[in-house]
């Protein structure tokens, strides 16, 4: 069966389980200063509905953290919520290798090795949220309860600052 140009891990993970979702282009330089904000004018997007991905150490196992772009990752509350007693952020080199995406287009879909996923509780009041599609420059709306599922995500309060 022929398939059509392949996509990114993530945008596979979403047709293969046959997700509704849009795929969404963007320029920003991966550089910028207030990055997530940058890429949510881009979009036309409310910023709270735009997530990070972020991928953190919790007494030395990796862990995805997955919050609004609004706002920063509580390393504390992602230890309590993923059943550990410390977090720090991964090293750039180690979310790279683990999730097999580069910084600025680390998805939480499709990551090379499944971590443990805790995505932001503010999520669960929207009807659609924004992550990385796999790649600097594309990011992909979906249900808040599809990308749990997929992820097999806890929900929990994990963010500091912002709204």
């Amino acid at each position: 069966m022929a398939k059509k140009a392949a996509g990114t891990p993530a945008t596979v993970v979403l047709n293969t389980e046959r997700v509704a979702h849009t795929l969404h282009p963007y320029e920003v330089s991966p550089d910028a200063p207030n990055y997530g904000a940058l890429v949510a004018e881009a979009l036309g997007v409310a910023p709270e509905r735009l997530f990070k991905t972020l991928v953190a150490e919790v007494d030395g196992a990796l862990v995805v953290g997955v919050v609004p772009v609004t706002g920063d990752l509580d390393l504390k509350a992602l230890a309590s919520a993923a059943g550990g007693k410390r977090a720090a952020l991964a090293d750039r080199a180690a979310a790279e290798r683990s999730s097999g995406y580069v910084r600025g287009g680390i998805s939480p879909l499709g990551q090379r090795k499944r971590l443990p996923t805790v995505i932001d509780d503010t999520a669960a009041g929207l009807d659609l949220m924004y992550v990385s599609a796999g790649r600097r420059g594309l990011q992909v709306s979906l249900a808040p309860a599809d990308l749990i599922r997929l992820t097999g995500a806890i929900v929990a309060p994990i963010r500091t600052g912002g709204s």
